[in-house]
């Protein structure tokens, strides 16, 4: 039976708000209260990005809304999603002093939510273009967050950053991969208009590699940034994975953002392949758009999952169902369309080695298979536009983990394509310090006049916090002119 749209408008919008809502003046600055504004905070060191924490939770106690959010913002270009999105109970709510104490750590997240919204909300302009401009170019291809920060900050430092994004908005996986009820395209729009007021240029509809060149964006630019992300979802390779309602996650997610959520096709028994944080998003999604069960298979066992423990009970909050040790065998057909999945039992071993159980295979019955394996690397397409570019065994991009400089010297990199996939707050730190880098790289031709760099030619940078203007040893792979 074809899968369709389930709820009215009104039940889908509902269904799919946020989690939490906006701090009110009060509660925020009750909460805000609570800080104990710690000298040399760990809060501030557990977070990607190093946000003052301490500095901008002190302004909202203060009532000076807008100088918390340029704190904010001024460290995280995309502080408004993060405070959304990102894991605090594993970062800088992770590392609250007042756990110590046994005491419930500071609400960061809201808190930083609460002071980003007052400036998105109400389109107050923190940042404009530095007028002293170094004359320097860089290309960043991808327009998600690990080259929204790697812009925001190649512009305050003062190069000429234009972003190469083949979707048509810019966001990435913010504007068109994460939960809705986490976060809406439209905050992850307003903080591609931020970056925008930094004179970011950001050409959207544009593919490298399609629509224009690595040799032409080579001549016309002084540095490329990679932040491509990563591919498509990783296949079953089972019996009936082409029939028309096994959909990748990402795919079904993408919907979601792009449509009318009460136009968005969900079966009314949902089976979500693999139990990481994306999967969990979409078993989610599943269930508040109307699915009667939504459930996750997974291989392993509960201790065994990759989502965080936070994501697994909001998941069952809302109704959703798990199966563990149990892999697809076959997705299973009645007059073309998908009526359940052939499922086999697995177990572990002694040594923690997964094995299946023979004739243990057993049907579960579905309408909707939603793949949420993990993705592709992008090796094929980095092979293609930069032959010579270094890929590690996994197909990530090889970089200096300090500076994203990759084995190509004008060329940096940061985000999942070379972390192999993490949070947007390890994306935006990465994109930022690939523009330090890509800054030390400008200071060291400055020095030594205009470089022809052979393809094998690496720079040893000094680790990023040493200073913008620290000295750059360049190898002798390198040969200079002036």
């Amino acid at each position: 039976m074809e899968i369709r749209p389930i709820l009215d408008p009104e039940t889908a919008t509902r269904n799919m708000a946020e989690i939490e809502p906006k701090y009110s003046p009060q509660e925020a600055v009750t909460e805000a209260n609570r800080c104990l504004y710690c000298f040399d905070a760990p809060c501030i060191r557990a977070c990607p990005t190093g946000i003052d924490i301490p500095a901008f939770i002190k302004k909202i106690a203060t009532g000076n809304i807008t100088g918390s959010a340029r704190t904010i913002l001024s460290a995280n270009i995309l502080g408004a999603s993060c405070a959304r999105v990102c894991p605090t109970s594993v970062l800088c709510e992770g590392a609250c002093v007042l756990l110590d104490r046994d005491q419930q750590p500071i609400k960061i997240g809201r808190l930083q939510r609460y002071a980003t919204d007052h400036v998105l909300d109400d389109n107050i302009n923190l940042f404009s273009p530095p007028t002293k401009k170094s004359g320097k170019r860089v290309a960043l291809i991808g327009g998600g967050p690990a080259s929204l920060g790697c812009a925001a900050e190649l512009a305050l430092l003062g190069h000429e950053a234009v972003i190469f994004e083949k979707k048509p908005e810019a966001g990435g996986l913010n504007t068109y991969g994460i939960a809705y009820y986490k976060l809406t395209p439209e905050v992850s729009l307003k903080e591609v208009e931020l970056v925008k007021q930094l004179g970011v240029e950001i050409r959207t509809g544009v593919e490298v590699g399609r629509d224009i060149t690595i040799p032409e964006l080579e001549k016309e630019f002084d540095a490329l940034f990679l932040g491509v992300g990563l591919g498509s979802t990783l296949r079953l390779d089972i019996p009936g994975e082409e029939l028309p309602e096994v959909v990748e996650a990402l795919h079904f997610i993408d919907d979601i953002h792009t449509k009318p959520l009460h136009e968005v096709a969900v079966g009314k028994r949902v089976a979500v392949i693999g139990c990481g944080n994306t999967a969990i998003d979409a078993v989610t999604q599943a269930k508040r758009l109307g699915a009667a069960h939504a459930t996750i298979i997974y291989r392993r066992g509960e201790r065994d999952m990759p989502a965080y423990v936070y994501e697994y009970e909001l998941a069952k909050q809302d109704g959703a169902e798990f199966v563990f040790y149990a892999i697809p065998e076959a997705v299973l057909e009645r007059d073309g369309h998908v009526c359940g999945l052939r499922l086999v039992r697995t177990e572990m071993d002694a040594q923690r080695n997964l094995r299946v159980i023979p004739d243990s295979a057993f049907d579960f019955p579905c309408d909707m298979v939603i793949k949420a394996l993990g993705q592709e690397k992008m090796t094929a397409m980095l092979d293609h536009l930069l032959p010579g570019l270094d890929l590690a065994d996994n197909g990530t991009i090889r970089r200096d983990d300090q500076t994203g400089q990759t084995n190509i010297p004008h060329v940096f990199a940061g985000g999942d394509a070379a972390n192999g996939g993490s949070e947007v707050v390890n994306a935006v730190g990465e994109g930022k310090k690939a523009a330090r880098g890509m800054h030390r790289f400008f200071s060291q031709q400055e020095a030594t006049g205009p470089i022809q760099w052979s393809r094998m030619g690496v720079v040893d940078a000094p680790p990023y916090g040493a200073g913008l203007d620290a000295p750059v040893r360049v190898q002798e792979t390198a040969t200079s002119f002036r």
